[in-house]
């Protein structure tokens, strides 16, 4: 037989396998995106980790750089000014090009310059002494990488969209070790109430490479453990569903309050770089006044002594309060490790009244209130369950639903789009972002 002949008749077989799973060419397109995505991604969250763990004990040893925060901000809001107007917007620009519609203009690539901004704001601020998380990071560090992949890849305006989704599962599963939460914050995090579906592949797909590449990086993550679990029972449900609205109300005043001084600073400081130095005035002599750094930074000790041992019962409010001025003031950072601490510290406030096990009311905390602020019940949930171990899962996604419920339509992300609203007394505000109902 001629090669010819050979030739073409795998060109048949290939041609009737593909119409007899018309699926493949798609899995094969987006395994190889997605191993692409997940190993840059997972390689930036590796550098990022590292680099956070230093800075964070560099501050620790050298308590007197605090009294630089102030100047860090300012260089940051300068750079940010001159530099940096156009991904100004971190988190919310993500989600404004992953929701937008079809009939909306497309919006241009995000500037690569995206990813080492958020990266060097952030060394700033934990190196400093501001408040803050990585999540928002991570999210826009992955954002700036895989953004630059859509014209190489010629992706239409959809697919870039799925592009990104992907982009931000990698990063939030390999930043917090989730590879599974991650998928699911990627697919629910931008439209509240609904999921897109057909980015399931990508996202699960780069989050799960995404954290492999950043373990082989040998970037650690923190354990935490709920050594019991109590029977499920009426009166423990009961239990779990208070706590879910004392999370729920919590998630609410933060991104309200959040909202607010954001809007404060920019009402009373109109030059940006001038609104982190008042901030950083603020955060530093904060800490001097408690006479401790334990509610700046991440505060990752306290979340685990909170599993652990019984805290004070204003932990979650100084935490609360020092993470709003930094952020609002302009300090780049996520919210969710912050989030972590202040729902993990009142779970275990709440244990003083409420007859749960305190490390399990500490990890329903620890998602809850996450849950109730970005409103991710569902990611929220899968992330306790590879956190904490199934056997807290009822409890968990007791919480986060209802925490999701009793924190109404507020958000720590304003451009989130209401794609479903949580109850008929809001059947006014689906469409809307939270900006436009705040």
């Amino acid at each position: 037989m001629s090669k010819k002949l050979v030739s073409e008749k795998y060109i048949l077989l290939i041609r009737y396998f593909f119409r007899k799973y018309p699926a493949t060419p798609y899995l094969l397109k987006w395994l190889f995106i997605s191993i692409l995505v997940g190993v840059s991604v997972g390689t930036a969250s590796a550098g990022f980790l590292i680099s956070l763990d230093w800075v964070s004990n560099f501050r620790e040893s050298h308590q007197w750089i605090i009294a630089f925060l102030p100047l860090g901000g300012f260089c940051v809001g300068l750079m940010y000014l001159y530099f940096g107007k156009d991904v100004e917007a971190g988190n919310n620009l993500l989600i404004e090009i992953i929701g937008q519609g079809s009939t909306v203009e497309p919006k241009p690539i995000i500037p690569f310059r995206m990813t080492p901004f958020i990266y060097l704001g952030t060394m700033v601020t934990h190196l400093l002494g501001g408040s803050a998380g990585r999540e928002g990071t991570a999210l826009q560090m992955a954002g700036g990488i895989v953004d630059q992949l859509t014209k190489p890849l010629r992706l239409t305006e959809s697919e870039r969209k799925i592009l990104l989704i992907a982009g931000v599962s990698a990063g939030f599963g390999s930043v917090f070790g989730t590879p599974l939460a991650g998928a699911i914050f990627g697919l629910e995090f931008f439209l509240v109430g609904r999921l897109r579906y057909n980015a399931i592949f990508p996202a699960f797909i780069s989050g799960i490479i995404a954290n492999m590449v950043t373990k082989l990086w040998q970037t650690k993550h923190t354990h935490y453990h709920i050594d019991f679990i109590p029977e499920i029972n009426p009166l423990n449900l009961l239990y779990a569903i208070i706590g879910g609205v004392f999370f729920g109300l919590c998630a609410a005043t933060f991104s309200k309050v959040i909202h607010f001084i954001t809007s404060l600073f920019k009402s009373k400081i109109s030059y940006p770089p001038l609104r982190p130095v008042v901030g950083g005035i603020i955060v530093a002599l904060s800490v001097w006044a408690i006479g401790s750094t334990k509610y700046i930074g991440l505060g990752v000790p306290t979340i685990v002594e909170s599993f652990e041992n019984q805290l004070p019962v204003y932990d979650f409010a100084l935490k609360m309060a020092l993470t709003i001025l930094t952020l609002a003031a302009g300090f780049k950072g996520g919210e969710v490790t912050p989030l972590f601490f202040i729902g993990a510290t009142l779970g275990n406030a709440l244990s003083y009244f409420i007859p749960l096990p305190m490390a399990l009311l500490a990890g329903m905390g620890f998602v809850a209130v996450f849950a109730g602020a970005t409103n991710t019940p569902l990611a929220c949930t899968i992330m306790a369950i590879e956190l904490f171990g199934v056997e807290c899962g009822v409890y968990v996604a007791i919480a986060c639903v209802v925490s999701y419920l009793v924190s109404g339509h507020n958000s720590i992300y304003n451009k989130q789009i209401i794609g479903e609203v949580k109850h008929r007394r809001f059947e006014n505000e689906e469409g809307k972002t939270m900006g436009q109902i705040l």
